[in-house]
């Protein structure tokens, strides 16, 4: 949903509460409806914050390859990709916003480079599969920030959810089959 639209959204509920609880209490000070939506307006910003909360990526310890280097990239990107939902989520200027999404794509261009040097330099069997891997990822990434430019308020949650998809599920899947080959050679 757009940034506006989700704020503005919400402000509205905050509202219509507000006037429910004065209007109950017109009626009646003891009108439990109006004590009923007090609690209520108590845990909206309860709830609104665990429902932002789930936008974000934390790292969890089973997406760790068990090398390092790649581990701390990996927890950096998922840092970067975070940004960028901040920027996606709350009203920032678009500088921010630009500039998270360029930070995001130049640190994942670093670490493919690591991943791959490494793969090169000791032989995996995969290696061309996992780098075209690489390449797909960056072509689409790339395609994205071209539309961004057009429209980034309609691309910016669309590229975040496709790099928080992409990111996780390549962590978990290619990236744990080039692990366990790669601390073999004693990559540590």
């Amino acid at each position: 949903m757009n940034k506006q639209w989700s704020m503005f959204g919400l402000a509205l509920l905050l509202l219509v509460i507000i006037t429910a609880i004065l209007l109950g209490f017109m009626v009646s000070l003891t009108n439990p409806v109006s004590w009923t939506l007090i609690v209520v307006l108590a845990l909206v910003p309860y709830i609104h914050k665990r429902i932002v909360a789930n936008r974000f990526v934390e790292w969890r310890d089973a997406y760790s390859v068990g090398i390092e280097a790649i581990d701390n990239d990996h927890k950096k990107l998922l840092n970067l990709i975070n940004q960028l939902q901040t920027a996606a989520h709350y009203q920032t200027d678009p500088q921010y916003e630009r500039e998270a999404f360029d930070a995001l794509v130049d640190y994942t261009k670093t670490h493919f480079k690591r991943e791959e040097d490494l793969m090169q330099t000791h032989g995996y069997p995969t290696y061309a599969e996992h780098k075209g891997e690489h390449e797909a990822m960056i072509a689409k990434v790339n395609e994205l920030m071209q539309r961004y430019q057009a429209r980034p308020h309609e691309t910016i949650e669309e590229a975040v959810q496709f790099l928080k998809k992409w990111l996780i599920g390549h962590i978990n899947g290619t990236d744990q089959g080039y692990s366990q080959f790669l601390r073999d050679k004693g990559v540590r």
